[in-house]
């Protein structure tokens, strides 16, 4: 059984649903970066960055499986 998309209007533009993922992503991705610095998220790779990346792609899918 698949779900059903819904798109978002915006002054009569439907903007697609994926857009509509990237944005509760990164509002998720804000509010996990504060609490990821306090537990010292950068000392536990080499590459900070890609980690931060690779985080956001794991939630990216979260929540596209879940929206």
């Amino acid at each position: 059984m698949t779900g059903s998309f819904r798109e978002l209007v915006v002054g009569g533009v439907l903007i697609a649903p994926v857009v509509s993922y990237l944005a509760v992503t990164l509002m998720l991705i804000v509010i996990l970066r504060p609490i990821l610095h306090r537990i010292g998220f950068s000392q536990y790779f080499s590459r900070p960055s890609i980690a931060e990346l690779s985080l956001y792609v794991a939630v990216f899918g979260l929540v596209t499986l879940y929206l």
